[in-house]
């Protein structure tokens, strides 16, 4: 039973985890990115940059080297640094919306 449950849990949380299915580095520290829903648009990140645990991407070389990790669907960049894709998609989500009204 111990492992249903679990499994169950585990099916439900991933119902709800969006997947980048594409992503680009634009200019000023802007991400595009695409779901597999079809939510795609710009993603800021400058003030994100500008932190100290993510101060090596303020170097517009590294940030534009951007990939998504094919594992953990998290946006990625040399040096470990990661983003998920759940706060990328909350972010891009809540400015589409707030665009619409």
């Amino acid at each position: 039973m111990g492992y249903s449950l679990l499994n169950r849990r585990y099916r439900r949380r991933r119902q709800y985890q969006h997947t980048v299915i594409e992503c680009r580095a634009e200019g000023n520290y802007t991400l595009w990115l695409k779901f597999d829903d079809g939510l795609e648009g710009l993603v800021y990140l400058g003030d994100l940059v500008t932190t100290h645990s993510y101060l090596a991407l303020s170097d517009e070389d590294i940030f534009s080297r951007v990939a998504i990790d094919p594992v953990s669907n998290a946006v990625t960049w040399t040096g470990g640094f990661q983003l998920e894709p759940e706060v990328l998609y909350r972010d891009l989500a809540t400015k589409t919306h707030a665009a619409r009204h």
